[in-house]
């Protein structure tokens, strides 16, 4: 597992206490997130289910460092996010948490190493490592031969599995994986959910956000999201019995 980004924690990797998120446009306000408190540890899997519209993807935005809360405290691997520096919360969302989306996010021109590599490029890595990197994190979800094919060429399974090569190339040791299996069929969800679980084996935390019940199944814990608010942690009293 990675140790220099997140070394090991005597606290919660991730930790939201009473955040909430409201959205503005004019006069109208809407409360994306209601005083959420939740606490994952480090080599967690997680799953946060809800239905559309209750918030999840946007408390995963926050955790992600994509978004800020609008009140409460979040706090990454211990340190207070709303203290972190632009240029520091650039370096945690370029080297510090992969990300993979519903929508795969490739660039149509470039082939699955390139798509890869960028965030490598984005971090000043040289070409030739570059390469050589997104080829091992290609290999690693099983794509070593479809380096040289663009999104157009691959499958639905195939483009996520890269975009999930995307997220490894730079050796985070927290994973975000918004819908990950939203736009696949059922084979290509087993193969992407069997893939994440081989990472979360290897010692990478997991959150998932899911919809899907048998999706959520996948993970060791569910946080259930309803309206902004946090109405279930399976995780709650083993955390207590942590501290205790």
């Amino acid at each position: 597992m990675t140790t220099d980004l997140f070394p090991t924690l005597e606290f919660p990797l991730l930790e939201l206490r009473g955040v909430s998120k409201t959205y503005r446009s004019g006069s109208l306000q809407v409360q994306a997130l209601r005083g959420a408190c939740i606490a994952i540890r480090e080599g967690e899997f997680v799953a946060i289910t809800g239905p559309s519209g209750s918030g999840k993807s946007t408390l995963m935005h926050v955790l992600g460092c994509l978004d800020s809360p609008t009140s409460g405290t979040y706090r990454l691997a211990g340190q207070d996010v709303s203290t972190m520096s632009e240029e520091e919360l650039a370096d945690v969302r370029n080297r510090r948490i992969g990300f993979v989306f519903q929508q795969f996010n490739l660039l149509a021109s470039l082939t699955a190493g390139r798509n890869v590599e960028l965030p490598l490029c984005y971090a000043g890595v040289r070409r030739a490592e570059r390469t050589a990197r997104a080829t091992e994190a290609l290999a690693r979800v099983g794509l070593a031969h479809r380096v040289e094919h663009r999104p157009g060429e691959l499958s639905g399974g195939q483009q996520q599995r890269v975009a999930i090569a995307r997220a490894l190339v730079t050796d985070p040791a927290l994973i975000l994986a918004d819908e990950p299996t939203g736009n696949l069929d059922s084979a290509s969800t087993t193969d992407v959910l069997d893939l994440l679980a081989e990472l979360h084996v290897a010692g990478r935390t997991i959150v998932l956000i899911t919809h899907e019940a048998d999706v959520a199944a996948a993970a060791a814990r569910t946080v259930h999201i309803l309206d902004g608010a946090i109405q279930n942690d399976s995780g709650v009293h083993q955390e207590a019995t942590h501290r205790g």
